[in-house]
């Protein structure tokens, strides 16, 4: 796989204030990328600097072979961008919208507009004014929009803020979708961790404008995984099993036990134990989210 974006020692500030301050990471061609952190961290500058909108201090960037610093026009002919704000017409239909930008892009391919509208169940609400849609709605014409041009890259900033648990799940869903059957790269920008967990391939971690930490699920698992917390729903009673002379536990309720492993090759022969006494319903690593690593993550960097 071939990077399609590139960054190496990247700074940049506003007003004497240092946002990013020596970032560097790479992304590969077909992926769903992550770019995790709190407000103000740094993120939607990122998106402005790769999109040559803002230069920065220092540093060399390179999306798709181009120099954002010199060839900007020609990075966002070949990118789609959607941000916190839909940036639609309300007082237009969603039809009319599509077919607006379109010939910004230079020109109007109807075939692809529908074809958009079908990918993201719209066709059937083509006609209606988008002031009109709920905030999920509005997100699925602004993913559209930004696909009309036949992207190979797509910028993300929030893109599920706004939207309730049903929403959130449609964008992923959809963003899913595009990245399958398109082949588009996605660099997906948030600050809320588990909506992320299920889609991307890999992460960046950016804190106080530096990037603290990347990698894959795998690969951040391996790293901050120090112990497991498994949590089995059983029916093993504590005064009659040896289990529990072998192995660190906590009661978490009627028949939740919370085991503390060393790893997670011991998982398979508790299970093993446990089911040569009682039985198994149910067994879930409790520690291993996005969310917990990221935690392990700020602790670790604070420490």
């Amino acid at each position: 796989m071939t990077n399609i974006v590139e960054v190496n020692q990247v700074s940049k500030q506003f007003n004497n204030r240092m946002i990013l301050r020596d970032v560097s990471f790479t992304i590969k061609e077909g992926t769903i990328n992550g770019l995790l952190g709190p407000n103000g961290a740094g993120k939607t500058t990122i998106i402005r600097l790769l999109n040559g909108v803002i230069e920065a201090e220092n540093g060399t960037m390179k999306v798709m072979d181009f120099d954002p610093q010199l060839h900007g026009d020609e990075i966002r002919k070949r990118v789609g961008i959607v941000t916190e704000s839909a940036s639609l017409y309300h007082d237009m239909t969603a039809w009319d919208n599509l077919v607006f930008f379109s010939k910004i892009y230079g020109g109007c391919d109807t075939k692809r507009i529908i074809h958009l509208l079908e990918q993201f169940d719209m066709l059937g609400f083509k006609d209606q004014i988008v002031g009109s849609f709920s905030t999920g709605m509005k997100k699925r014409i602004s993913l559209a929009k930004a696909l009309l041009h036949n992207p190979k890259l797509l910028f993300l900033d929030e893109p599920t803020n706004g939207l309730d648990p049903e929403g959130i799940n449609e964008v992923i869903h959809y963003l899913r979708k595009v990245n399958q059957e398109e082949g588009v790269t996605i660099l997906i920008c948030s600050h809320v961790l588990h909506q992320l967990e299920t889609i991307c391939d890999s992460y960046l971690f950016l804190n106080e404008g530096r990037i603290v930490e990347k990698g894959t699920m795998m690969e951040l698992e391996e790293k901050y995984l120090k112990e497991i917390k498994l949590v089995v729903e059983t029916g093993l009673k504590p005064l009659n099993s040896q289990t529990y002379k072998e192995h660190r536990y906590i009661r978490k309720g009627t028949n939740h036990l919370e085991f503390i492993l060393t790893s997670k090759e011991e998982i398979s022969p508790l299970l093993a134990k446990i089911l040569s006494e009682s039985w198994v319903h149910n067994c879930e690593i409790t520690n291993r989210s996005l969310e917990a690593i990221y935690f392990d993550i700020r602790g670790a960097r604070i420490c």
